[in-house]
């Protein structure tokens, strides 16, 4: 009796066309309705419960001009900025940045005490907005910039700073897709030896991500979607899609190979490779719908856009590719026939090889793997979670010319000011509060304080006298809220917060941190049950879920040692807050692909032999080329996003190619073979009481041989 999975390659293959068809429909009105109605990405930053997110309210509800996002228009002058010429040229500019759209004030460099520098070359305006920077359109914002620097010249250089100018500088992308999806045809190419068949998996996974980004453009009018959430979609979409699509056709060359025509390896390979992929991609969703568990809004609009494409990715290899395999069946057939002809032995004979050196002494492998893991994780250890800033911007970016300027006029404190708001603070109260602020240590500098009209409320800037991103930045912050301010609290009977950029990303990774333990228990906990109920063993989720745990901690550690400790010329900073908690989502889930693909094949094979170590054999034998192949294009295109202007995009792709890189050649090839020779029979075991309550939840046919008769009387 056919299963479904064989009812379905059967449809697509009798309906190849109209399959194609509506794929092709799918993905032309998606697009269409996509660029009809828009989208509205936004960033949403807000922390409820956290310090900076009160403060930040109490602004927004009695001064709502204030609330909004600003742009710094810096100027420097060899000659000096107070003479006539030059400032009639910045006073002309300001009036008429002053008219443009979303600008709701300016505050120029001659109006306020301590906006030029004690040399006089060095002064900066703000441009306050009535928007954050994402609700600011990036026209607007680029019209801004290309009108200050016209203004510039003659001696008189003008620059922009704040979030909205570094949001218009952002690269489209595309290039680093590109670059991946080039690296990926070129590795399947040589692995099918064919560039039509190359190109199936590929062209299977264009369908998947392109429909996908209509979806999530429309979505994301309805549900809050952050701006980064495209480029990474695409690259989760992209290696997910081709790794998808790879295992079900190579299962289906496989199946040609071993006699079958081309009808039937279809649907055998669908019903068995098919099986697999839908199991790992719904451990890809479980992990990525885990991140619900943070409570954390700005990552929840993330992971549903991601675990949709994950969804899509999936149906498109079980429906699309199939059509195609029908399509082009008999002129692939050709090709995979010369390509095996030209290898005798084939790579199936060297994982053997490979397979029975390491179950010959698995120890040695295990401990080496082991400690290789471990010690690339120790540097987690030592990471600072926070966010970037123009800082760590390209040179020839006018924002990061604007923080250079800052910096050099003013100190670098200035590019990340503290906001402490005082409620219910007396007037006499006003010097004291301020010189205890001033006498903290690692304060520059305050500005006085500026009262919230019909309200109690009063607001000062507090200078570090280190940048935005220096930990030492991050010590006043605590130092602030721990010593200082509560001291005052106590003698004046004022309420004080700390808010600002700053001080935001200090609450934001607490709150990750302290909600990261229960995410963790949430992915790691239910994907140890699916793996339960699939392999009917309790070893086999715990070998799992610590491999994995240990993967995922070096990819971080090697994160943490190029972009937070500088490892190769890149300036150094803190982790984006957000990048742990998606790498952990994304490679947890992407691990259990290869675990599910590899331990699938072995259990088969246990299942047909009883011998654990023909079992380990076979089943490494039958996948390591694939998984190698796979986890190579997964490595090139998540790479290729290093070559991304965007760090946040740059930390996402090396964390996601080592991981994918240790996973499949130190854990796969390796450790995984020599866990499952040490436990030999006892990798099947589960008791009895769990056996009975477990669902089942088979990969192989139903018709398959039964369990040895050792482990079904576990």
């Amino acid at each position: 009796m056919a299963t479904t999975l064989e009812r379905l390659a059967g449809w697509s293959q009798r309906h190849r066309w109209l399959a194609i068809v509506l794929w092709i429909a799918v993905v032309a009105g998606v697009t269409f309705a996509a660029q009809a109605v828009g989208d509205d990405y936004h960033d949403e930053h807000t922390l409820p419960g956290t310090e900076s997110q009160e403060l930040a309210d109490l602004v927004s509800e009695h001064a709502p001009v204030r609330a909004g996002d600003s742009i710094q228009v810096v100027f420097h002058d060899e000659s000096g900025l107070r003479t006539p010429s030059t400032e009639a040229r910045v006073g002309a500019l300001l009036a008429e940045l002053s008219t443009r759209q979303h600008v709701v004030a300016v505050t120029g460099p001659f109006e306020s005490g301590g906006a030029i520098s004690q040399d006089g070359t060095i002064g900066h305006a703000t441009l306050t907005l009535d928007a954050s920077a994402t609700d600011v359109p990036r026209e607007v914002v680029q019209e801004i910039i290309t009108t200050a620097h016209e203004a510039g010249g003659d001696g008189l250089q003008v620059e922009l700073g704040g979030d909205p100018v570094r949001g218009a500088e952002e690269s489209e992308g595309g290039a680093a897709e590109g670059a991946g999806m080039l690296a990926a045809l070129v590795i399947l190419v040589f692995m099918f030896g064919s560039f039509l068949a190359a190109s199936l998996p590929l062209i299977t996974a264009v369908f998947a991500v392109g429909s996908t980004i209509g979806v999530i453009a429309l979505l994301s009018n309805a549900v809050t979607i952050a701006t980064y959430t495209p480029p990474l979609m695409m690259l989760v979409g992209i290696g997910v899609g081709i790794d998808y699509a790879l295992l079900v056709f190579a299962r289906y060359r496989g199946e040609l190979l071993a006699g079958a025509d081309r009808q039937q390896a279809a649907r055998r390979a669908l019903d068995t490779a098919g099986r697999s992929v839908i199991f790992a991609g719904t451990t890809v969703i479980i992990a990525l719908l885990g991140l619900f568990a943070l409570g954390l809004g700005s990552l929840q609009g993330v992971a549903l856009a991601v675990a949709l494409t994950v969804l899509v990715t999936m149906l498109a290899s079980l429906t699309l590719l199939p059509a195609l395999l029908t399509v082009f069946g008999r002129r692939i057939e050709r090709r995979i026939t010369k390509h095996a002809a030209r290898s005798r032995r084939g790579t199936g004979y060297r994982w053997r090889q490979l397979a029975d050196t390491v179950q010959r002494r698995p120890v040695p492998p295990l401990v080496v793997g082991a400690a290789l893991l471990v010690a690339l994780s120790a540097p987690v250890l030592d990471m600072r979670l926070g966010f970037a800033d123009a800082g760590n911007g390209s040179e020839s970016a006018t924002s990061r010319r604007a923080y250079d300027l800052l910096a050099e006029g003013f100190g670098p404190g200035v590019n990340g000011p503290l906001i402490v708001l005082a409620q219910g603070a007396q007037e006499q109260d006003g010097a004291e509060v301020t010189e205890a602020l001033a006498a903290t240590p690692g304060v520059a500098g305050v500005t006085p304080w500026q009262p919230l009209p019909g309200s109690d409320l009063a607001t000062a800037l507090v200078m570090p006298d280190s940048a935005p991103q220096d930990e030492a930045t991050s010590d006043l912050v605590d130092d602030l809220r721990g010593e200082t301010l509560p001291a005052l609290a106590e003698r004046t009977g004022a309420t004080y917060l700390v808010g600002g950029s700053t001080a935001a990303a200090e609450d934001f990774a607490d709150s990750v941190s302290d909600r990261l333990p229960l995410f963790i228990s949430v992915v790691i906990g239910l994907s140890a049950l699916l793996l339960m109920a699939v392999f009917r063993s309790v070893w086999i989720p715990v070998k799992a879920a610590i491999l994995n745990v240990l993967s995922i901690g070096a990819s971080l550690g090697v994160v943490t040692m190029v972009f937070g400790e500088g490892m190769f010329g890149v300036p150094p900073g803190p982790v984006e807050a957000f990048v742990p908690v998606m790498i952990f989502a994304i490679v947890f889930g992407l691990s259990m692909d290869y675990e599910v693909f590899l331990v699938s094949r072995m259990h088969e094979e246990w299942r047909r032999s009883g011998n654990p170590v023909r079992a380990v054999r076979e089943g490494l034998a039958t996948t390591g080329g694939v998984i190698t192949a796979a986890a190579a294009i997964m490595i090139v295109v998540f790479g290729a996003f290093v070559l991304s202007p965007d760090r946040m995009l740059q930390q996402f792709g090396l964390g996601l190619a080592v991981a994918v890189f240790l996973d499949a050649v130190v854990i796969r090839c390796l450790m995984v073979p020599a866990v499952m020779r040490l436990l030999g029979t006892r990798a099947w075991w589960l008791p009895r009481w769990l056996d009975r309550l477990a669902p089942r939840i088979p990969l192989e046919r139903p018709e398959t041989v039964n369990e040895p008769e050792l482990v079904r009387g576990r």
